[in-house]
């Protein structure tokens, strides 16, 4: 069997449904959610989460069994169920429509599958077993928690910034690598982990000094 091929989906201001009202319906909804996709969930129930997310306007919930039709216009569909016959009849109706579709647990009938992710703002890191065993997938992401600390995020902001100096200065690509060597072996994450961003700051300012980029470190 091919392996999966890995992609970032933008999902921002996309529809999505998520069929089902249970804890995993829920779970996946604010997944979608918190990535900007305007979600509906359908169901005929709908847990205590889903039912908060619903009265606070950040889902739509549309209590009822599931029809055809209800995937019209959905960007991506996710069902939450153990049913066969709803699974196989989500299954033919987004494969109609050519739509994004996943299954909970049922890769056969996915045309994607959603990895276990760790986010460290705009670090991103996804562990996927390709279906063989999510629940392992989800402790080696737990495992990486350890490695990548929420200091990751500011780190990764000031990298940004310091990209958009050099890029602004016209430095080469290779320099812009070999800045990055230097940034990464640098105690700059070790300063935003201890809670010391001025000395990262600064840090970070010496090393584009040194790579031809003139800059105040009190910026």
């Amino acid at each position: 069997m091919p392996n999966y091929y890995p992609i970032m989906l933008d999902v921002r201001d996309r529809p999505a449904v998520v069929i089902g009202g249970d804890a995993i319906a829920a779970e996946k909804a604010a997944a979608l959610c918190a990535c900007g996709a305007r979600v509906t969930a359908i169901s005929p129930t709908f847990c205590e989460q889903l039912r908060t997310e619903g009265e606070h306007g950040r889902i739509t919930l549309r209590r009822k069994a599931y029809e055809r039709g209800d995937t019209a216009g959905a960007f991506v569909v996710v069902a939450a169920t153990s049913d066969p016959a709803l699974i196989e009849a989500v299954w033919a109706e987004t494969q109609e429509r050519g739509q994004l579709v996943n299954i909970v647990d049922v890769p056969a009938r996915c045309t994607f599958i959603v990895p276990s992710i760790l986010r460290r703002d705009q670090l991103t890191i996804a562990v996927s077993t390709e279906g063989a065993s999510p629940s392992l997938a989800k402790r080696i992401r737990q495992h990486l928690e350890s490695l990548f600390p929420p200091a990751y995020g500011p780190y990764l902001r000031l990298a940004a910034a310091a990209r958009a100096r050099l890029r602004e200065n016209g430095v080469s690509y290779k320099r812009r690598d070999a800045f990055f060597g230097d940034f990464f072996a640098s105690d700059v994450l070790a300063n935003l982990a201890a809670g010391d961003e001025a000395a990262a700051q600064a840090t970070t300012a010496e090393l584009l000094r040194r790579h031809g980029v003139a800059v105040d470190s009190r910026q």
